[in-house]
Order: C-alpha cells, then sequence, then structure tokens
C-alpha cells in the first residue's frame, strides 16, 4: 500500500470536513494494483512476481467462522484443478498471521495460501472497494485477475453465502 503525504493508506476510508469518502469497488477491465500480503506462515506473496500467472483473490469476512472454512476448504480441496488452470488461489481475510496460522492447521490447509489483510486494517479490502468498514472486515468476494495483471471478473455474495467453485473454475477455464 502506497501511503500520502500524511502517511493515509491509499484505498482506505478517509475522513474529511466530517465526510466519509470511500473508493468505489473495482471493476473488470481494471488493473490489479501492486499489493504484498503475509501468508499464514509468514511468508510474503509479491502480486507483481504473478506475472504470467492468473490469480484468484477469495476474500472471506472472517477465519473460524463456519462458511469462511468451507470455502478456504474448498479452494484447497480444487488445488489441482486451479494450478491446471495456471491459477494462484489466495484466500484473503483480514485476520493476523498467527491467526492464520492456528486456522489453516485446525482445518488442514496445507498447500493454500491463506493472506493476513490485517495492518493497514483491510488494506487490500478497502483499495479494492470491498472493506465494510462499519464491520471492520471485507465482503465475501471473488477477484479473477488474468496473466497480465487485468481484473477480469468480480463478484460480491451475500455474507452467509457460499461461493461456487465450479463457477470460479469456469470462468478461470476460459480463453
Amino acid at each position: 500500500m502506497r501511503k500520502d503525504a500524511g502517511g493515509v493508506s491509499e484505498g482506505l476510508v478517509i475522513a474529511l470536513d466530517k465526510k466519509l469518502w470511500r473508493f468505489s469497488m473495482v471493476k473488470a477491465g481494471e488493473k490489479l494494483k501492486k499489493f504484498k500480503l503475509r501468508d499464514q506462515h509468514g511468508v510474503e506473496f509479491d502480486s507483481s512476481k504473478a506475472v504470467g500467472k492468473k490469480i484468484l483473490l477469495s476474500f472471506h469476512p472472517l477465519a473460524w467462522t463456519r462458511v469462511c472454512s468451507r470455502q478456504m476448504k474448498s479452494l484447497e480441496r480444487n488445488r489441482a484443478a486451479l494450478e491446471k488452470l495456471n491459477t494462484v488461489a489466495l484466500g484473503v481475510s483480514v485476520d493476523s498471521v498467527p491467526s492464520k496460522y492456528a486456522w489453516a492447521k485446525k482445518l488442514k490447509i496445507e498447500d493454500t495460501q491463506l493472506l493476513a489483510d490485517f495492518w493497514p486494517h483491510g488494506g487490500l479490502a478497502a483499495a479494492l472497494g470491498i472493506f465494510r468498514e462499519k464491520d471492520g472486515y471485507s465482503e465475501r468476494a471473488n477477484i479473477i485477475v488474468n496473466e497480465k495483471g487485468k481484473i477480469v471478473f468480480v463478484k460480491v455474495y451475500p455474507i452467509k453465502e457460499l461461493p461456487d467453485i465450479k463457477e470460479l473454475l469456469k470462468l478461470l477455464g476460459k480463453k
């Protein structure tokens, strides 16, 4: 995340003159801004190093919840299919690295990177326009980025709805 002269991270909700300024949700056709986040093992994921691969950013509100657990297990179960489609699948939430580590261990997630959008709190989600500032976490959303870094799909789901992995696999398989 880039910071302006006042030290405010780009993409966050900013209060100026008692008004709330929000960044709008990203749309298909836009370029994904580069970002770096740590996964459950503390390993940094750098989006600029994923050039040549598709990226599936699978946002889930909070670790340790039922639907979020099912969503991340679905990514893990479909890892081979995603790899065949030249796709890096990433689970993203505002939880900290230690929380992500314990949660991944409990869920037996060994290969899927679970990224901590912890600090600045929800910074990536805010930059993408899917941070729920009132709740302190992201929307449940999937964003697909093509091999050239261009966003090709954005979908926000009702918080209690499990995203359909078959829909995502079908979209990722299209040329």
